[in-house]
């Protein structure tokens, strides 16, 4: 307060330089809460959206500096109001950095309150500005009145997820909810919309630190916020999550034993007084009297006005919750249950039949009525009492044992560990498994949920019998019981061990002869489990081999819908291996799929999408194939016609599906077949078109741009200027700048490499400022993985066409960025095909290197007074720089050029040739020399003498026929070049055999009018 005070008096006095002063210091402040603005634990796009404000600010208030204010009155409240709102804002980001996750969740709609009146506040400020000072620029008062409308707009709003969770909380604390799952559920949307995992150590410990965020309410004395996050506590410490099982244990039994161990009868208050039953849901009219809420709302539909017991009018529309009753009553029926769970264990373990039937009957029903009642089972330890009954000769016992059992379990870990921890308890249920049809049933449910526990999973697969017996269930007659045993081996299918005694079970022998010869339904679950079932590779291609293919291929050509829809699913997760879809296409069941795709009846929403990322599945199989003879997945033209014309009226997966089959296509030993047809079929014109289309989805254009990619470079120059032009080339620009998918950025700098290098195309791409892009992505990528090695090849490819000797100025551009020296550097480090592109580049550089080396200034007056005279280029005799003459020497590219001679590749090879070359043209032969000699670069020609590459040998022979025209290197590498150019005027062709034959002659080894000239 005292600085502000201090700020406002001495802008009073009219001091440009304290308000210059106090400006910096707002300055400073707004991004001190732009930078703290990432680091907030919720919310984060509103900060964001905040900090994106207060960042357009910044140039507001540097155009205020030293501007003089004309009314002080209207600036100091400015400044008031700026100095209390950023300084709001700064302690709500702070906030929202440091305080528990959970506590900043729970207060989200406080938060954006603030948010939201901050903002307005600010914006508000910003609006009195011109006010203040007649000395802003029009623009300057345009950008403030464009900035204060939307923040005035701004919608800072608690999220759906958020304002779900809060009204779950409230209906929670309102109704008294004592649900277990529905606590583990609120935990678990707490856990996902704050970013945590959904482990209960982790959730745990949120937990604790949000009952220390109530604790410093206390402290604050903010007994509101602390009464209301006592409640939210209290719902939520109901959740599995929040306390161990032994913290449960304990806190249960300490409870249970304060109760006594008999019932109590239910106060009279309890009885509605017209059913003279227990009330479940007690209302109050307007008389003060409480009913049961569906006896008096049917006594007022019988056309009753007056109270039932003191007989006066009552306003029928006032029916109060007596909420205070309904709790007393909802504590006596716990109590009582509690005691009655308690009290029935040792009747369960008695020998009389009746008696356990009658308890267990009495548990079943409880177990239904609430979550609570489950949980006390469990902690009451009953799973060790109900595993045992299991081993009860009367069949009704062990199906109320085994059904109880699994109610239990379900959605219960603290369950299934107790049953884990019973011995013999699996095999117990598994014996189950051979008995009747109802116990069969029973028990293959609970093993199914039991299955979903990993460590009694183990234990499952390990029982003896049971995979076989799982195996026949899965099988048989009974639907459910087939779904549930196929549901659980599928579950064992994880493991390889319990695979193996599946297939030795005869499983997939059952599966396959029930889908092919099973009544309708169990085709149907067959499929399904097809469909569904996570496969093992070795699985798929066993099923493949077993004849899987043509009993879903019938099911596909002759079932309804339904049918047709989960075979094509069972397909579709078979095809996902390799092997497998090769032998779909040889196997021709690429037909009937086509056939679906292109029917106009077909519902594009189901069948569609699976057929088509089938088709996928089919030509990712096609890329790499180990056979001499390749499959093709199309018949015909037609075929990729057809299909590619789907993509203009299909739904977005099969769009994408469709395109990146194409894609996978012109990877395969079909590439260019596929590329000529779609070329053909003007491919390049629909895929440029989706791309420019500024609302297509990211996926889809990510898949457009790639397979665009593919067919730009195979296009002949007429074809891709019939279809590119500037808006092509601004859109592909803002690919580059705005994708964060790094393949798609890959192959729209891909297009851009294989773009004809005509002066039009390449103004087009310097108007649009891609020197600096191409830079970056060459800098950033040089030593990154494989996917940043494509970019960075494409960057380079792209760059070529920027240092064509012929044009001085575009070269200039090009190394005004910096980039020869990154050249330089990808000799070293880049791929074989990004070697051989920089190694270009540098060539074409270098070819202008003579004429743009800066001459030396000759020397004028008495020699012994002038400045020393500057030393020249080795090569090109002037002054010269890596960014004005683009000289190699200066760029230190002579040794990574000449020890890239070394590459195993012939055509990175001949392009460092070539740009070692350019340094010994015309009149530089002698200081060109001095250079290579030291970088070992002139042995490297001798050895491409006997090279297979025939560009190789010649460019060396070229050289090396100069070269040794001076004595000094005649004499050094003349002997050592003997014997391969002998043997190139024994074996090589014409020109090579004559060439060799002068340079012998050079050497003194061959005479002048030798034969071989």
């Amino acid at each position: 307060m005292c600085h502000k005070m201090m700020v406002v008096d001495v802008l009073s006095g009219a001091s440009s330089g304290a308000s210059s002063e106090f400006i910096s210091q707002l300055i400073d402040a707004i991004f001190e809460i732009v930078n703290a603005a990432s680091d907030v634990l919720v919310k984060k796009e509103a900060f964001k959206e905040l900090a994106g404000y207060l960042e357009r600010i910044v140039p507001i208030l540097k155009e205020l500096r030293n501007k003089k204010f004309s009314n002080i009155e209207t600036f100091n409240h400015i400044v008031d109001i700026l100095n209390r709102e950023i300084s709001y804002a700064n302690k709500l980001v702070q906030e929202c950095s440091k305080r528990n996750k959970v506590y900043l969740l729970l207060n989200c709609r406080s938060i954006v309150k603030r948010l939201k009146n901050s903002t307005s506040e600010i914006s508000r400020a910003l609006g009195l500005i011109p006010l203040a000072t007649s000395e802003l620029s029009s623009g300057v008062v345009e950008e403030i009145e464009n900035l204060c409308d939307n923040m005035q707009k701004a919608e800072f709003k608690a999220a759906i997820s958020e304002e779900e969770i809060l009204e779950k909380i409230e209906f929670g604390i309102q109704e008294k909810n004592g649900d277990r799952s529905y606590a583990n559920n609120l935990l678990m949307l707490i856990a996902d919309a704050v970013g945590i995992t959904n482990e209960k150590s982790t959730m745990k410990k949120e937990l604790e630190e949000f009952k220390m965020e109530i604790e410093n309410a206390r402290l604050r004395k903010d007994l509101a916020e602390a009464i209301q996050m006592d409640q939210i506590i209290a719902l939520l410490e109901r959740a599995d999550a929040a306390s161990s099982p032994k913290e449960k244990e304990l806190k249960y039994f300490a409870k249970r034993k304060s109760l006594g161990t008999q019932p109590l009868e239910p106060l009279k208050s309890f009885y509605c007084p017209i059913t003279r039953d227990v009330m479940l849901d007690p209302v109050e009219t307007s008389s003060g009297q409480t009913f049961e809420r569906s006896a008096i709302e049917k006594w007022f539909a019988e056309g009753n006005n007056l109270c039932p017991l003191t007989m006066t009018p009552l306003d029928t529309s006032v029916l109060r919750p007596n909420k205070t009753l309904k709790q007393s009553i909802e504590e006596w029926k716990d109590r009582n249950t509690m005691i009655t769970i308690a009290s029935m264990k040792e009747k369960i373990q008695s020998l009389e039949d009746d008696e356990v039937l009658n308890c267990l009957g009495i548990l079943q029903d409880l177990c239904n009525q609430k979550d609570q009642h489950k949980e006390w089972m469990v902690l009451e330890n009953y799973i060790p009492i109900l595993i045992k009954v299991l081993g009860s000769k009367n069949r009704d016992v062990k199906n109320y044992a085994l059904t109880i059992l699994c109610t239990l379990a379900k959605d219960s870990d603290n369950a299934k560990e107790r049953i884990a921890n019973v011995d013999n308890a699996i095999e117990s249920i598994v014996r189950s498994l051979g008995r009747r049809v109802g116990e069969r049933k029973l028990a293959v449910a609970l093993l199914l949920e039991l299955s979903k526990y990993d460590r009694l999973l183990e234990y499952i697969g390990k029982a003896q019998g049971c995979i076989l017996l799982l195996v026949t269930m899965s099988s048989g007659d009974d639907n459910q019981a087939a779904r549930d045993a196929t549901e659980l081996l599928e579950n064992l299918s994880y493991s390889d061990q319990y695979v193996l005694q599946m297939a030795k079970a005869n499983y997939f022998k059952h599966l396959l002869q029930r889908l092919s010869t099973g009544p309708d339904d169990v085709k149907m679950i067959m499929a399904t489990t097809l469909a569904e079932m996570e496969l093992t590779d070795h699985n798929k291609e066993s099923l493949f081999q077993g004849g899987v293919l043509d009993p879903l291929l019938h099911l596909v050509s002759y079932g309804d819908t339904q049918v047709k829809t989960t075979a094509i699913k069972a397909l579709r997760n078979l095809s996902s291996l390799k092997k497998n879809g090769l032998e779909m296409i040889r196997q021709g069941a690429v037909r009937p799929l086509l056939d679906l795709l292109f029917r106009h009846s077909l519902p594009p929403s189901s069948l569609r999408e699976h057929v088509a990322a089938i088709t996928l599945q089919l030509a990712e199989s096609t890329i790499a194939q180990d056979t001499q003879t390749p499959v093709s997945l199309f018949e015909s033209d037609d075929d990729v016609f057809s299909l590619f014309s789907l993509i203009r009226f299909t739904v977005l997966d099969v769009q994408r599906n469709i395109i990146q089959t194409f894609y996978a296509l012109s990877q395969s030993p079909s590439a260019s077949y596929i590329k000529t047809k779609l070329i053909a079929c003007s491919a390049v014109q629909v895929l440029i078109q989706m791309c420019e289309n500024e609302n297509i989805n990211l996926s889809l254009r990510a898949s457009a741009v790639k397979l665009l990619s593919c067919l730009v470079e195979s296009c002949d120059e007429a074809s891709i200027l019939e279809n590119i032009n500037q808006k092509s080339i601004e859109n592909l620009l803002r690919i580059l700048r705005s994708s964060s998918d790094e393949e798609e950025v890959a192959s729209a700098m891909g297009i851009l490499c294989h773009l004809p290098e005509i002066q039009e195309i390449t103004q087009w791409l310097l108007d649009g400022s891609v020197l600096p892009l191409i830079y970056k992505y060459i800098q950033e990528g040089k030593d990154r993985d494989l996917l940043k090695k494509n970019l960075v090849e494409n960057s380079v490819g792209a760059l070529c066409r920027f240092t064509v000797p012929t044009n001085t100025e575009w070269q200039k551009s090009a190394a005004e960025t910096g980039i020869i020296t990154v050249l330089v550097q990808l000799l070293e480090c880049g791929t074989t095909l990004t070697k051989q592109r920089a190694a270009l580049c540098l060539t074409r550089f270098s070819k202008s290197s003579l004429r743009l080396s800066k001459p030396i200034s000759k020397r004028k007056g008495l020699w012994c007074f002038s400045a020393p005279e500057e030393i020249g280029c080795l090569v090109h005799g002037g002054i010269c720089a890596v960014k004005s003459s683009f000289c190699l020497v200066e760029a230190d590219a002579v040794g990574p050029l000449a020890r890239t001679l070394g590459e195993p590749d012939p055509g990175v090879c001949e392009a460092s040739l070539d740009a070692l070359l350019t340094l010994i043209e015309g009149e530089r032969l002698q200081s060109g020399c001095k250079v290579l000699e030291p970088a070992k670069a002139i042995p490297a020609m001798i050895r491409f003498l006997g090279s297979p590459s025939p560009g190789l040998q010649e460019k060396s022979l070229q050289a090396l026929e100069r070269i040794f025209r001076l004595m000094e290197f005649k004499q050094k590498y003349g002997a050592s070049a003997q014997i391969p150019l002998v043997d190139l005027t024994q074996r090589g062709n014409g020109s090579v055999r004559s060439m060799a034959a002068r340079i012998l002659a050079h050497l003194n080894v061959l005479h002048d009018q030798s034969s071989y000239f």
